[in-house]
């Protein structure tokens, strides 16, 4: 099957797509506070890493881990629980 789209209809296609990303990401922002524990894999190293929430900003939260301060996307992160970051 296939669709001849216009212009007009992939730019609202687009437009839907980035709004409903940057609803994930403000979901995910007010679901973490300062103290959770939360887990993330690097994109620089691939490691999968897990730390404590020391600030969270409008699109960034920045997070302790044993390697030190990393800065990511909240989209990024996953809540861990504290039975499992012990």
């Amino acid at each position: 099957i296939t669709q001849t789209w216009t212009n007009d209809n992939l730019n609202a296609m687009i437009g839907a797509i980035k709004y409903a990303r940057t609803q994930l990401g403000k979901d995910a922002i007010r679901a973490i506070k300062v103290g959770s524990n939360v887990n993330f894999t690097s994109s620089k190293t691939g490691r999968n890493l897990t730390g404590v929430v020391t600030k969270v900003a409008i699109k960034y939260v920045t997070v302790k881990t044993i390697d030190g301060l990393w800065r990511v996307p909240a989209s990024m992160l996953t809540l861990v629980a504290d039975e499992e970051f012990a």
